[in-house]
């Protein structure tokens, strides 16, 4: 009998920074309060990108280097929408628009995975921030202000179980930068 493969679960996220991350959390305080459920913690607050599951420990560094390929630009993202998804029973924010850098990123990241072999989600890709888990109901109480998020980077995170909640730690960072364009 072979030895047993350590796996890691990992997903490419985008992480607020600590204006966002507050704000966010204040929001998510409110909404499980109103709604019932389980507010995500503060530090969990992210926005995934490709969501890969459960990946062998050996390849964690191949999935970092395909990271390195891609190029995005940065971009701000304005969470102005918040949803409740009965089935899930997710409270959720998100934009009203998303920003065509946002697409592209997790639509670039994806490619690369599947160009290496890798599993990942494949359902459609719908950008939100899970606030909420487990709610009761939708919220009633008007939206929140909108939050302007400057986005600069993405990241490779590990998530690891803990006793009331995951835990996520950061792998990897990769700076947004703008995209050169070739002149002729």
């Amino acid at each position: 009998m072979g030895a047993r493969v350590e796996t890691f679960r990992l997903f490419f996220a985008l992480w607020p920074d600590p204006q966002v991350r507050a704000a966010l959390a204040a929001i998510a305080g409110l909404c499980g309060t109103e709604c019932g459920g389980r507010a995500v913690p503060a530090p969990n607050i992210h926005l995934t990108l490709a969501f890969l599951g459960e990946v062998d420990s050996g390849r964690v560094c191949e999935v970092s280097a395909l990271a390195d390929a891609i190029r995005s630009r940065p971009f701000e993202w304005v969470l102005d929408t918040r949803g409740y998804w009965r089935r899930n029973r997710i409270v959720w924010m998100g934009g009203s628009e998303t920003p065509p850098a946002l697409r592209d990123l997790a639509r670039d990241l994806m490619e690369a995975l599947q160009a290496h072999g890798l599993r990942y989600d494949t359902r459609d890709y719908v950008p939100h921030i899970t606030l909420v888990r487990d709610a009761r109901r939708p919220p009633r109480s008007p939206p929140p202000a909108p939050i302007v998020w400057p986005v600069s980077e993405f990241v490779l995170v590990r998530s690891t179980t803990g006793r009331q909640s995951s835990v996520y730690g950061i792998l990897a960072r990769w700076p947004l930068q703008p995209v050169l364009q070739a002149r002729y």
